[in-house]
């Protein structure tokens, strides 16, 4: 069988920033072509980790292009927003930007029903020839997205092909796995459910931590992958500190993340309103994090 078409490992990538605010394309292109070398073998753009929402359309589509011509790797292009009628529009001009495909997000802050969501994933598979893949968050959308709905997304519109569950279901993964097979690959959304995602018939992981934990998620997969369970749990259990670190109450996603790049010498920025800048701690506490994991390989 052949492997998923956007691979085991992406990561959702942080947007970068001039001082000013301004996007910053060429710290996109070089963090880009990093996440690439350090395993990553897809991307992710303008999702909620790239403060998508903080992004304008032009800016996204900016974005869109100067990754995707930075890596040869496939880019997916986050293009929803609550408009469904602006997402239309968005995905339908993301093409040129030559990405590889699209990250369609639950409508947030509407609250839709199932048939509502249902309708606002089948107008953005419709706007675009790429593949897509659905992304349920609802602790950021206000809404899960039901297993039916999925399925008849999925079966309604061929080039719906995946789906990054952060909705942490084991159940419901599990039964739309089983009832969906080979024609849906489901990622984990959530770096510390990842080993269980994969026992239930995920393929991988669109994550975060990665940023900084690339080599350790993709051994992992391997890993449980190959059927060595006991070394997956093991690497598990050497990511759980970055999986802890990357969001909180305190510093939520993608503020650990930004800290964490510029401890490795990214000129990322800081987040724009409304998550704003970093501190002192937050800095700090991601230097030791990345400090470690990375003196730890040796």
């Amino acid at each position: 069988m052949a492997g998923p078409r956007f691979g085991y490992l992406l990561t959702a990538m942080v947007t970068p920033f001039h001082e000013d605010g301004a996007l910053d394309l060429d710290v996109a292109r070089d963090l880009a072509r990093y996440l690439v070398d350090q395993g990553n073998e897809a991307l992710v753009v303008a999702g909620s980790t790239g403060e998508g929402s903080s992004l304008s359309d032009e800016e996204k589509l900016d974005l869109f292009a100067a990754v995707a011509q930075a890596v040869t790797v496939p880019v997916l292009a986050g293009t929803s927003s609550s408009d469904t009628a602006r997402s239309v529009r968005l995905t339908a001009r993301t093409a040129s930007t030559g990405v590889a495909g699209i990250l369609a997000t639950t409508p947030a802050y509407a609250r839709p029903s199932q048939h509502g969501i249902a309708a606002h994933f089948g107008a953005v598979a419709e706007a675009t020839a790429l593949p897509v893949m659905l992304y349920d968050i609802p602790i950021r959308t206000g809404r899960k997205v039901a297993a039916n709905t999925v399925i008849e997304v999925v079966r309604d519109h061929p080039n719906v092909v995946a789906l990054k569950d952060a909705s942490a279901d084991l159940v419901g993964a599990a039964a739309l796995k089983a009832e969906l097979g080979e024609s849906l690959d489901l990622y984990s959304g959530d770096d510390a459910l990842l080993l269980a995602f994969l026992a239930v018939g995920a393929v991988g992981l669109v994550s975060v931590a990665a940023h900084w934990a690339a080599p350790e998620f993709a051994a992992l997969i391997r890993s449980a992958h190959a059927g060595d369970w006991n070394a997956a749990r093991l690497l598990n259990a050497r990511l759980a500190p970055s999986c802890t670190f990357e969001t909180s109450d305190m510093y939520p996603n993608p503020l650990p993340s930004k800290a964490a790049m510029r401890a490795l010498g990214f000129n990322v920025g800081q987040c724009r309103l409304p998550l704003g800048p970093s501190d002192e701690v937050l800095d700090q506490c991601a230097h030791d994090l990345v400090s470690a994991l990375v003196g730890s390989r040796g």
